[in-house]
C-alpha cells in the first residue's frame, strides 16, 4: 500500500478513535451522574415508582453495554494502527493478499479481505 494511503487510513482511524473516546466519556459521565445521585439518596429527579426505577436501571445498563462495545472498537482501532506502524495494514491475514481500498473504507479496522470474509461466513453456516 502506498504511503499516502497509509497516512489517509491512519488519520481516519485516529479520527474514529477520538469520536469513540468522546462517546465513552459521555456514557461514563451519564452513568456515573445517575449512579452517584442514587447512592447519595438524592432521588428528587426520580420518581419512587418501581417502574421508573426499572427504566433508570435499564438505561444505565444500556449505557454500560454501549461503553463496552465502544471499548472493544477502540481495541480494534489500536490494533489497526499497530498494523500500519509495522507494515501489515491492508494485507489479509488469511490470504496474504492486499485488501481492497473499498473494504478498508467500509471497515478500516478489518484484517481480512472481502473474499476471506465470505469464505469464513459460508464455513460457519
Amino acid at each position: 500500500m502506498k504511503k499516502a494511503d497509509l497516512e489517509y487510513f491512519k488519520n481516519l482511524l485516529e479520527k474514529k478513535r477520538a469520536e469513540v473516546l468522546k462517546n465513552i466519556e459521555y456514557l461514563r459521565n451519564v452513568t456515573l451522574n445517575s449512579t452517584s445521585q442514587e447512592a447519595s439518596g438524592d432521588h428528587s429527579a426520580y420518581s419512587f415508582h418501581m417502574a421508573d426505577q426499572g427504566t433508570d436501571a435499564m438505561e444505565r445498563e444500556k449505557a454500560f453495554l454501549f461503553a463496552s462495545r465502544d471499548e472493544k472498537y477502540i481495541k480494534q482501532i489500536n490494533e489497526a494502527l499497530d498494523r500500519i506502524e509495522n507494515g501489515t495494514y491492508g494485507i489479509c491475514r488469511v490470504t496474504g493478499k492486499e485488501i481492497g481500498k473499498e473494504r478498508l473504507e467500509a471497515v478500516p479496522t478489518t484484517s481480512i479481505s472481502y473474499e476471506a470474509k465470505l469464505k469464513e461466513s459460508k464455513s460457519s453456516r
